[in-house]
């Protein structure tokens, strides 16, 4: 009977082994081997599993690689406020016993969405409490706030202080909420490095576009042919063999810049991960029920032959986005002014879109450059504005969005108490700020002392 036991048990072990190391090894779905539910920021790759675990038993230090390699960079332009060297620092060693800041899993722990707070932060929300509790000595301001309440909208940001800092917030005191929309003219513009030599047609582009009346239609209007690019400069592969439907790579031979950021973004993310591609159906937000298995790819946003970046920039977006921010954008400030530009009643230059502020302008990749006629013409001829398609990089928290973006048609008052304001942000930002931030007072009043 024993033996029959030890069998059984032994049989079972096997099976399970096979089957787990199935899942693991050769299964598409892995899913049944998560531990638990992944944050809003990584759900989407959270099958993903190399992305993080890049070694079967590393520990700490190989997933701090892992965080660093994918977020390294927006720390560094961000100019992270709370670096790992601050806490590398042996004079700071009493502050890693309660609080080991040196690796980003000690605040950011994945697969356990029950003690999830905003921004993926899985400690108590009085985190910043344990190194600034004399906090109230130094700043009267702050004697009557709750430790809880640091990270709110307009305060503190851990890691990008950028738009908060004191010499900032004095600096931008005052002014009208709102500025010129002709301001927006040098924000809104863009350039784009040379194109690269591009195939020569392999086949007859004239024939091609007499079959398909409506196709060249689409695209002789395109700024595709306005460039001199035909057909075959998206619809040639390898040994000049014809592409029914160009991918990804085929976009990146003159976009590089362009791909490269948008598979950092929300939309393309999947796709950076050998993953199949983002649908809305796979999100967390709400979605227009039509477009639930609509695969997010270039062609999904700036459609295929016209490239209408102008219909991009909001029809693209709500073709898919409907939650409550979204839907209410028609009927905004910002939707009348894009509404506007669409109608030609004035320029597309002082247009403000979706895109406007979600895929703002960087220089030469440098989101630390303010797009203005100065920043440019300093650099010079090496000067090239372009368009991120990286959402996060403005999306949470939403300070981020401060400087880059709000600031190029509104008083930084107006920008924090804006941003504070849940309601209005849900109505895409139709009327004033309910409420009001006091940063910059008490900036002010600290600087007059």
């Amino acid at each position: 009977m024993k033996k029959i036991v030890w069998g059984i048990w032994l049989l079972a072990t096997l099976v399970l082994a096979g089957y787990y190391g199935w899942l693991l090894l050769q299964a598409d779905d892995k899913s049944e081997l998560l531990i638990g539910e992944a944050t809003h920021g990584h759900f989407q790759i959270e099958l993903a599993c190399s992305s993080c675990h890049t070694q079967a038993f590393g520990g700490g230090e190989v997933l701090q690689d892992a965080c660093v390699s994918c977020h390294g960079d927006d720390l560094a332009m961000a100019h992270d406020s709370h670096p790992r060297k601050k806490f590398t620092d042996p004079r700071n060693a009493d502050l890693l016993k309660v609080l080991d800041a040196r690796q980003c899993i000690s605040c950011h722990t994945e697969h356990q969405n029950e003690r999830t707070h905003p921004m993926g932060v899985t400690v108590p929300e009085d985190y910043c409490f344990h190194c600034h509790e004399d906090i109230g000595e130094r700043r009267p301001s702050h004697v009557e706030l709750p430790f809880d309440s640091c990270a709110s909208a307009g305060c503190h940001n851990f890691h990008d202080n950028r738009a908060l800092y004191e010499d900032f917030l004095v600096a931008n005191s005052g002014g009208p909420w709102v500025k010129s929309v002709a301001q927006l003219a040098e924000r809104n513009a863009a350039s784009r490095a040379p194109l690269p030599d591009l195939p020569a047609p392999a086949f007859d582009d004239t024939a091609l576009m007499g079959k398909h009346p409506q196709v060249a239609a689409d695209f002789l209007a395109s700024s595709h042919a306005a460039a001199g690019v035909g057909c075959a400069g998206c619809h040639t592969g390898n040994n000049d063999q014809w592409l029914q439907k160009p991918e990804l790579n085929q976009c990146k031979t003159c976009h590089a810049g362009e791909v490269e950021t948008w598979l950092q973004g929300k939309h393309g993310m999947r796709l950076a991960q050998d993953l199949s591609a983002m649908s809305p159906s796979m999100g967390r937000l709400a979605f227009q029920a039509h477009a639930g298995d609509r695969h997010q790819g270039c062609t999904s946003c700036h459609g295929a032959h016209k490239f209408d970046a102008k219909t991009a920039a909001v029809g693209g977006c709500l073709e898919c986005h409907a939650d409550q921010h979204s839907l209410a954008f028609n009927d905004s400030p910002h939707g009348l002014l894009a509404q506007q530009a669409l109608n030609n009643q004035r320029p597309w230059s002082e247009a403000v879109t979706c895109a406007t502020c979600h895929m703002p302008r960087l220089v030469n990749g440098d989101t630390g450059i303010k797009v203005d006629k100065e920043s440019v013409s300093a650099l010079g001829e090496s000067a090239i504005v372009s368009v991120t398609h990286n959402q996060n990089l403005t999306l949470r928290p939403n300070e981020k969005m401060i400087r880059p973006v709000c600031m190029s048609c509104h008083s930084l008052e107006f920008s924090i108490d804006a941003l504070a304001d849940e309601s209005l942000i849900q109505n895409n930002f139709k009327g004033k700020p309910h409420q009001h931030i006091e940063s910059i007072d008490w900036a002010v009043k600290r600087e007059q002392r």
